[in-house]
């Protein structure tokens, strides 16, 4: 089912559609088969660096636009 922005509001998931733009809420599906919350907690705990940049695993590359290195900075709050 899908849950538009009701779990990434409570988990602050957001992304920005082109450099500069707002950050918005993504919607997202329900993740019944899986423990979504979890997941996401897992990839950041074996993924995160020292700077608090995470490399996005090689397997998740592809649904991220080639992504390999997600950072935040003060202007990406």
């Amino acid at each position: 089912s899908n849950c538009e922005t009701f779990q990434s509001r409570r988990t602050e998931i957001r992304y920005r559609p082109e450099p500069g733009a707002k950050a918005e809420y993504v919607h997202t599906l329900n993740g019944s088969g899986l423990a979504l919350p979890r997941t996401v907690i897992a990839i950041l705990e074996n993924y995160q660096q020292a700077d608090g940049s995470v490399v996005v695993p090689e397997a998740l590359r592809p649904w991220m636009g080639g992504v390999e290195l997600i950072t935040v900075g003060v202007d990406d709050v």
